[in-house]
């Protein structure tokens, strides 16, 4: 029986970050796809407008608590999550044990000339790495069809989806029955910070919790974005509250 958080319809994973990673091996182990999701307060706030998205979201196979944001959630609510598991180290200890035990990795998303820098910075850090195939995320519905037979023809294990969310959520939840890959994640903006495109935040900033405000101060244009942290943050505290 799984050990689950659920902030406003979205069940998240009382998971350590060495947790995850050992669940994430067991799923390799398995001969099916398994889909992990990273929901931070963002990915919360969208679901509340999204039934579509916060049902797939009820389907996956893990989901870690990704942000600050989840983690003040549970200990509102006296449900303490054990510790913050962002999507990036997550995707990033998983590349690196792939590389160690030689699993197939397969990189879709971001911009062609952002995944095909991440997949070279990938390969120059982990020289023994098994990245079988990369793409970008610029495909069309036409394109589908081929573009999930290169990831079987290419038998990956790992598939990392940088499409975004909740299209990436999306895309891997419909074509899940087509998938042969064993893990498949959603990670976002993960390819622009290896490729060298978007410089992460400071570690001072990511114990603080405050990972949200360094990227304020860097884009502010992405302020309308970042008003679901506060509205999320209010509607915790309101709805404990209200309990």
């Amino acid at each position: 029986m799984r050990d689950r958080l659920n902030i406003f319809g979205v069940p998240i994973d009382k998971v350590t970050m060495a947790d995850a990673v050992d669940m994430v091996q067991n799923f390799l182990k398995e001969d099916r796809l398994h889909i992990v999701a990273t929901p931070n307060a963002e990915i919360i706030m969208m679901a509340q407008n999204d039934e579509e998205y916060k049902d797939i979201l009820n389907k996956t196979d893990m989901n870690v608590p990704d942000g600050s944001g989840v983690v003040f959630a549970s200990k509102v609510y006296k449900e303490d999550l054990p510790e913050r598991v962002a999507g990036f180290d997550l995707m990033m200890e998983l590349i690196k044990i792939a590389s160690l035990k030689k699993q197939k990795i397969y990189l879709l998303g971001a911009k062609s000339d952002v995944v095909k820098d991440a997949y070279l910075n990938l390969i120059k850090k982990y020289p023994e790495i098994d990245i079988v195939g990369f793409h970008d995320g610029y495909f069309k519905d036409d394109d589908e069809e081929e573009l999930v037979n290169d990831i079987n023809e290419k038998k990956a294990d790992l598939l990392f989806v940088a499409l975004g969310a909740p299209k990436q959520e999306k895309w891997i939840y419909k074509m899940k029955d087509r998938l042969n890959v064993k893990v498949a994640i959603g990670v976002g903006g993960s390819f622009d910070v290896i490729a060298g495109k978007v410089e992460r935040a400071p570690e001072m900033y990511r114990k603080l919790g405050l990972e949200w405000l360094y990227r304020l101060l860097k884009e502010p244009w992405r302020y309308k974005r970042m008003m679901a942290l506060p509205k999320f943050a209010i509607k915790v505290l309101f709805s404990k509250k209200q309990s």
